[in-house]
């Protein structure tokens, strides 16, 4: 009898390690904010729920992702469209949305990588008044406005305050100046780190700042977004980005994430970035209400 319990053991215990053997691995890159953490959260535990061995590295810096990405060392990232356009394949040219796409599109694949199904929003740059600001200058509603009251009250010294790695590249500060000839100088830029931007702007410390247009501060700080109305900051849809090899040996994944991808739209993402962000929940509980409320797990 005890030879039969030992024999079935090892057969249980052998059909679970078979079974935890035919899922497949996927690895998946985070960089290192917010969003990022919250969209491969998202995924990994979406993906678990479909049978896969999802295993999320996160924290990675933008260059080290990409690099891991290209060399087969992770098999997916959401990816923004900008990024890739600019950074990666130095792409200068001004592109609408569908256009960005299709050329980072066509340009990754010769990498191996493939652009899958996109989501409803774009993570890009913008210009923001504080709220108090705001109701001082009803007029204001896009940069080039802006840019009016800035030069109109150039005595009055009006303070931008932008991250310091905008405020140093050349496709930042240096072409929105020229785009908008805005007459901003060392006596009325500060500069600072992106999420002391957000502290100015809230205190009422700066007359304007530079912020992400996903990011779940803006509504919690009541920022008002001001329309980039030269259309000089690039499109950043964002999309699950995944190896070509990974893909051949599991299609299904395309259909898979286009249906998660469809769900985030720009307030959507300013919601989950709040949560995180400004109500300080974390990124696997947020991951998994999210899921659950769009019923994307089996066991709800």
């Amino acid at each position: 009898m005890k030879k039969l319990s030992l024999i079935l053991g090892c057969l249980l215990l052998f059909a679970g390690f078979a079974q935890a053997a035919e899922k497949p691995l996927i690895r998946l890159g985070a960089r290192v904010f917010t969003e990022q953490t919250l969209l491969a959260e998202i995924t990994a535990q979406y993906l678990r729920d479909k049978g896969y061995d999802a295993q999320v590295t996160g924290g990675l810096g933008s260059n080290l992702a990409r690099s891991a990405h290209e060399t087969g060392q992770l098999d997916l990232l959401w990816e923004y469209t900008g990024v890739s356009l600019v950074a990666y394949n130095h792409v200068t040219e001004k592109l609408d949305s569908a256009q960005s796409y299709a050329r980072v599109k066509e340009l990754d694949a010769k990498k191996g990588l493939v652009w899958l199904a996109p989501s409803k929003f774009s993570n890009t740059y913008a210009l923001a008044l504080p709220e108090k600001i705001a109701k001082e200058y009803p007029q204001i509603n896009s940069i080039s406005q802006l840019n009016t009251v800035l030069q109109a009250e150039a005595d009055e010294n009006h303070l931008v305050a932008l991250d310091t790695e905008f405020a140093n590249r050349s496709d930042g500060l240096a072409g929105m100046v020229e785009q908008y000839g805005m007459n901003l100088t060392r006596k009325n830029i500060r500069q600072m780190d992106a999420g002391l931007v957000y502290t100015a702007l809230r205190n009422s410390q700066v007359f304007a700042g530079l912020v992400y247009t996903t990011d779940g501060r803006l509504n919690a700080f009541k920022l008002k977004l001001l329309e980039d109305d030269k259309h000089y900051f690039p499109d950043y849809t964002a999309a699950p980005v995944v190896r070509q090899a990974f893909l051949d040996a599991h299609p299904q994944l395309a259909a898979q994430l286009k249906s998660l991808a469809e769900l985030f739209d720009d307030e959507t993402m300013r919601q989950l970035n709040a949560r995180v962000d400004v109500d300080h929940e974390s990124p696997s509980a947020v991951a998994a209400d999210f899921l659950r409320q769009h019923s994307l797990l089996s066991t709800q």
